[in-house]
């Protein structure tokens, strides 16, 4: 503390005079002055003491109050010359009782107790060597002791003042800092969950509607029953998409309902939803498996609910009714969700989702396995793996074009599993991604899932 308070000494000693010094200055002298004079009046009427004596004791006095211009920038050094001088001389009072109090206001208290020592010690000498006219040594020493130890304290309550003042500015600056970080950390967190939700939503919608649009445009041997089948769907797609975004907007705009309980405004995708995105991937012409080990994403479609889009795509077979293992007549998912808390549930939905559009985007000719499993206490798990590279299928009347007749590959931002990633640690979980042993690509998810 001791060399913060030199530091901040010579910056104050090397500043330029404000104007507010210059009249602090200006009236220390003046009570310095008057002080000195009110004080040594008896002495000036004193008969034993000579006309020269006075004189000079005078001319030390104002010399003492004019030394008091440099007390900001040599405050001890005056203080213990004026302790010297006060030996011998009365009218020195006033300015050595300022320049103590100087002192005690830009020095650290080691440096006040060293001069306050000094000024003890010449406290108890002063009426040796010049007695006061009006008062015995006893008194003289207590007066004295009473001026000086009132001068530094003084000093020191304006200086711990000052340093209270200066570190509620600090703290307040650094509370207004601090704020303002927070608002932008908010402000940067609200940006990246609207482009996480608006990635998650739109991107599978799309995507879905780029194939149907690429079925349009490269099957130019379609019935008008079939254009105006795929047209229905791609209508019907583009009103959904509409719809998710009308949702993820309404969602944004109210509070967490996470934090307070309440139900969301809208209702958000589950696992129990997951069927429905198989099936509308199945509609766009994937081959996807749902493999739900714990029953833990409710029933399946129903039997005979599979809609045809009328084109093929280019990207597989069309499924027709939901008949692929596991969802046959009779077969479901399995008896009804299970206890996921909601959180969970929306994250391993938007991880299946964004599995299932980047395989559509990268490898739309291999077919998709998506596997959910998971149990209370031990966590919920979901992954979904398709191969890296379709396997070469022959060309016949009827069959789709060839890959170099086909609508280009889908952009993307490139963003997805990194979001994916952020999502899965703001649940507790954690998100693995890459080739697997078996040559697949393979997307990979642990979530916790309470007991």
């Amino acid at each position: 503390m001791g060399s913060s308070d030199e530091a901040r000494a010579a910056r104050r000693t090397t500043a330029r005079r404000a104007l507010r010094d210059w009249l602090v200055d200006v009236c220390c002298i003046s009570l310095a002055a008057v002080f000195s004079m009110v004080t040594c009046e008896s002495v000036a009427n004193d008969p034993p003491m000579s006309d020269g004596a006075l004189f000079a004791d005078v001319v030390a006095g104002a010399l003492g109050c004019l030394a008091l211009w440099l007390r900001r920038r040599r405050p001890v050094e005056l203080a213990v010359v004026l302790l010297g001088v006060g030996l011998v001389s009365y009218y020195v009072a006033g300015p050595l009782l300022v320049a103590l109090f100087t002192v005690a206001v830009h020095r650290p208290l080691r440096t006040v107790a060293l001069v306050g020592g000094v000024a003890a010690a010449q406290i108890l000498t002063t009426p040796l060597v010049r007695p006061d006219p009006d008062l015995d040594y006893i008194g003289d020493v207590l007066l004295g002791a009473l001026l000086v130890s009132g001068a530094i304290g003084w000093g020191m309550f304006v200086r711990s003042r000052r340093q209270l003042l200066a570190s509620l500015r600090e703290r307040a600056a650094r509370a207004e800092a601090e704020a303002a970080l927070r608002a932008e950390r908010t402000q940067r967190l609200t940006r990246e969950r609207i482009a996480r939700e608006m990635h998650d939503v739109l991107a599978h919608r799309l995507s879905l509607l780029s194939v149907h649009a690429g079925a349009l445009e490269y099957r130019a041997d379609a019935s008008p029953r079939e254009v105006a089948e795929a047209a229905g769907v791609i209508r019907s797609s583009a009103h959904q998409a509409l719809q998710d975004l009308r949702e993820v907007i309404g969602v944004l705009r109210a509070p967490e309902s996470d934090t307070d309980g309440g139900p969301p405004d809208r209702p958000q995708p589950t696992l129990a939803d997951l069927p429905r995105l198989v099936e509308e991937s199945r509609r766009a012409g994937m081959r996807v498996t749902l493999s739900d080990e714990a029953g833990v994403t409710g029933p399946g479609p129903r039997p005979g609910t599979g809609i045809s889009t009328g084109i093929s795509t280019g990207t597989g077979p069309d499924t027709g009714p939901d008949t692929g293992p596991g969802h046959g007549p009779g077969t479901g998912i399995g008896t009804g969700p299970t206890a996921v808390p909601g959180a969970t549930g929306r994250t391993a939905y938007r991880i299946v989702q964004e599995g299932l559009t980047n395989a559509r985007k990268h490898a739309p000719d291999t077919e998709v396995t998506v596997t959910a499993a998971g149990a209370p206490g031990e966590g919920l798990t979901v992954e979904v793996c398709n191969a890296v590279r379709a396997p070469a299928r022959a060309r016949t009347s009827g069959s789709p074009p060839d890959r170099q007749e086909r609508p280009a590959a889908i952009p993307g931002a490139g963003q997805g599993l990194a979001g994916l990633a952020e999502r899965a640690a703001l649940a507790g979980g954690r998100l693995e991604c890459g080739p697997s042993p078996a040559g697949d690509f393979r997307l990979y998810a642990w979530l916790p899932w309470p007991a």
